[in-house]
């Protein structure tokens, strides 16, 4: 339902991928809960579930939401339980209610049967955060600490929207392991603290995933799905008309040959023309969808286990391609922001989380403060 003034606008949302494989990897009696902040104010609420990495149904036997200090139950087509099959995902009826703007309600859902938890994402940040507990606690606000625990795995719940005004909008960040942790988290709250209100930030980025390739094995599947199975799946958002992408580095870091791990052969290195060919593949469904695109530069890398000159130069070349290009609307240079003006290849010491891949937590804070305010209005 909307209305001439109001739509829907996601304001909380992750990327469905593929959970490790174990023998352990099935799960029953147990509630999920997390907490949604809520950039904007709205009248109601829905929620989608997504089984789009699973090789079996999935049932939610019971969703509730928390907010404005009572529990509200969640229907599907009117019915409490709902059954997502493989490869699909399911949106909730409406659930009337009044959001405040810059709050945080809370998503609990049970799982009473066996279900297969292989459609999950890992997420960090300070508004990344959530808990399984043993039992059906749906509806109860405090849950015993010595029946639960804290968890930064996402299952199933991908987007959550309010029906709020046609000003408000997100923008969504699509990216791997760099992008799943916390600048997006960080830039939701330079939109918050700045007063960049009509501006939600919408997270889709799964960990290990390459623009061009995935690995058909169940050792390497939980690094994520390629691009052409990811971008049209995850991009598409309630109330997006933006998406930033930073992507590639793990396109080139991955492949170190057979005689070192048979399911990482060097031929999976991409040269430059099929890294921005990939990258064309982005932008053009990005136009399909109306939005306007903007490119993150890759970080440096060098000390890194697999780094050698040629990732660098062909990281380097990437990066100038995006900085010149004039198929999008512009390039967030979030190498130059990071790296050491004495050694661009290296992060400046305080970016680096020490494993000379992931920026530290200053960095995640200066990648979010790197975006430009006009992105934010």
């Amino acid at each position: 339902m909307t209305t001439n003034t109001k739509h829907w606008t996601s304001i909380w949302g992750n990327a469905v991928s593929i959970a490790e494989n174990r023998p352990e990897s099935y799960s029953k009696n147990i509630t999920l809960r997390y907490p949604i902040y809520s950039h904007f104010a709205g009248d109601a609420i829905r929620l989608t579930y997504d089984n789009y990495c699973g090789t079996e149904e999935i049932t939610i036997s019971k969703t509730t939401v928390f907010i404005n200090n009572s529990f509200l139950p969640v229907t599907f087509s009117g019915k409490i339980s709902t059954t997502v099959e493989a490869g699909k995902c399911i949106v909730s009826d409406e659930i009337k209610c009044k959001v405040t703007a810059k709050s945080i309600f809370f998503v609990s859902f049970y799982l009473e049967d066996y279900t297969q938890m292989r459609s999950m994402v890992y997420a960090s940040g300070p508004l990344s955060s959530g808990l399984y507990a043993i039992g059906d606690l749906t509806s109860e606000q405090d849950i015993p600490i010595n029946i639960s625990r804290n968890t930064n795995n996402f299952y199933f719940l991908s987007n959550v929207s309010v029906l709020t005004e046609k000003n408000n909008r997100c923008i969504v960040c699509y990216g791997d392991s760099i992008t799943a942790q916390d600048w997006p988290n960080y830039l939701a709250l330079r939109c918050r603290e700045k007063g960049f209100d009509h501006t939600s930030i919408i997270r889709r980025a799964t960990s290990g995933s390459r623009i061009l390739r995935e690995y058909y094995n169940i050792t390497y599947e939980s690094y994520g799905l390629k691009g052409t199975n990811r971008f049209e799946h995850e991009v598409p958002t309630d109330g997006a008309d933006t998406v930033i992408i930073q992507q590639g580095i793990n396109d080139i870091i991955h492949p170190v040959g057979t005689e070192i791990n048979p399911f990482r052969p060097m031929s999976d290195m991409p040269t430059l023309e099929e890294l921005i060919d990939g990258m064309k593949y982005y932008i053009s469904k990005a136009r399909s969808y109306g939005y306007k695109v903007y490119l993150g530069t890759l970080l440096p890398i060098e000390g890194w286990r697999t780094y050698a000159d040629f990732r660098e130069k062909i990281r380097n070349e990437f990066n100038d391609w995006m900085r010149t290009t004039n198929l999008v609307d512009g390039c967030i240079d979030f190498d130059k922001a990071l790296c050491n003006p004495e050694n661009p290849s290296a992060f400046l010491p305080i970016y680096d989380s020490g494993d000379h891949l992931h920026p530290s937590k200053e960095g995640y804070k200066k990648m979010a403060e790197t975006v430009s305010e006009s992105l934010l209005y």
